[in-house]
């Protein structure tokens, strides 16, 4: 009975992963419906073909766009996160990012333009992976070294499976209103924010930042912030073996949340069913939840370390999969198979970086990390966009031979990141 109750999450622990179930609802439909309701947008401004050609693609469009919401979140991030370690810091710092990214989602039910939805697009992007910093550092707070794999892996896990919860009648809406009216997926984002914001208050009520930093009598001076941010990132360079985990989780997650943020986009691109993609992505929800379990308790038993490498080489398969990828049920099985992998893969990069830091600069490491990461989902788009221009004309399905090529482009990062982890590995000397 006490084994049972020590597995059990804390009171505490539950209300920090009850956060993974907000957010994961914005995360779906960034890669579900948004791009989706961009590209109608895009449809009711009636461009002309000289138009259309000066702004290439829709789907490089939307990569580059992307981008830019992760580059401005990538620079914000180490200073955001330096700041957030002094005492009292780190929960309202979290709580403007969040309130950022619930007005910009709102703000893209009623935008009527495109270049309006793009903008409100990327300040949601900023004011969502600014909340998710905070909160990924949180972590610290809330458990320890030696639960932190169950309570992050827990975290993605129930976040994949309640945020099927706003998703499917979000679904509902579309599939009664059509996938060509726009109000369906306005809807959609109205739902998305409400579920977003009643969900945070149990993280809102209950978590508390306890590895701070003191404050000085006169407050942060800006100085203060950039001298500790340098002397993070000497600490980083100092520990090999901690600086090339970083390197190969920017490698390797370039790949993973390229592939989340630009499936519906790609699935588009090559003329797939609306509705059929955007269930496949809902069985990627379901597929993840026990895949996400399970990742805790195997990551007990052989290490995270080992896990991340693992998926890393599946996730080669998954892109080698998607350069072919031409049919609806070739996008079901790409589904099924980016579900078994991609809680894992983030679930326990997020806790064995939390197990390498000092807990009490927990959200300035963490900030860093989150620029690699920001960088790294910055880096997988724009790949994507430049090949939308270098490589012109179509295979012999119709489709653009630069989306094949974007996605090709993907298994040079993986590869790398591999390799970046036996470096790792060798230096730590396991």
């Amino acid at each position: 009975m006490a084994v049972k109750q020590r597995d059990r999450l804390t009171k505490v622990e539950k209300s920090w992963a009850f956060y993974d179930v907000a957010n994961s609802a914005f995360s779906m439909i960034i890669s579900t419906t948004i791009p989706i309701a961009f590209a109608i947008l895009m449809g009711m401004a009636e461009l002309t073909q000289e138009q259309q050609a000066s702004i290439t693609s829709e789907f490089g469009l939307w990569g580059l766009t992307t981008s830019i919401a992760v580059l401005i979140m990538a620079v914000l991030s180490p200073i955001l996160g330096t700041l957030a370690d002094y005492e009292g810091m780190k929960k309202k710092s979290w709580l403007v990012a969040l309130i950022v990214g619930l007005a910009s989602c709102v703000g893209l039910a009623f935008a009527n333009h495109w270049l309006v939805f793009l903008i409100l697009f990327i300040l949601a992007r900023v004011g969502y992976a600014a909340a998710n910093m905070f909160y990924d550092s949180m972590l610290t707070d809330v458990t320890t070294n030696e639960r932190m794999d169950r309570v992050s892996t827990s975290g993605y896990a129930w976040g994949y499976i309640g945020s099927c919860i706003p998703f499917i009648l979000a679904i509902v809406v579309l599939v009664v209103l059509g996938t060509e009216n726009i109000w369906g997926y306005r809807i959609g984002f109205l739902i998305t924010a409400v579920w977003w914001a009643v969900c945070s208050l149990p993280t809102l009520l209950h978590v508390r930042q306890t590895h701070y930093l003191k404050r000085a009598q006169d407050g942060i001076p800006l100085k203060a912030l950039f001298t500790r941010l340098l002397g993070t990132f000497r600490k980083i360079r100092q520990d090999k073996s901690l600086a090339c985990f970083i390197l190969g989780y920017f490698l390797y997650i370039d790949g993973v949340y390229t592939i989340i943020s630009m499936a519906t986009a790609y699935g588009a691109a090559l003329g797939l069913d609306t509705i059929s993609m955007i269930l496949a992505l809902l069985l990627t929800q379901f597929v993840a939840f026990p895949c996400a379990i399970y990742a805790g308790k195997l990551a007990g038993k052989y290490g995270a370390f080992r896990l991340i490498k693992a998926y890393i080489l599946m996730y080669i398969g998954i892109s080698v999969f998607g350069i072919f990828l031409s049919k609806n049920w070739h996008f079901w099985v790409l589904a099924v198979a980016v579900g078994m992998c991609q809680g894992g893969i983030q679930a326990l990069s997020r806790s064995h970086f939390g197990q390498l830091i000092p807990k009490e600069e927990s959200n300035e490491y963490f900030g860093f990390f989150d620029i690699f990461g920001k960088f790294a989902d910055f880096l997988g788009p724009l790949v994507i966009f430049l090949c939308s221009l270098v490589f012109r004309g179509t295979d012999a399905t119709g489709v653009e031979w630069g989306t094949r090529a974007g996605i090709g482009a993907l298994i040079l990062f993986f590869i790398a990141g591999y390799l970046a982890l036996l470096r790792s590995e060798k230096l730590a000397g396991k």
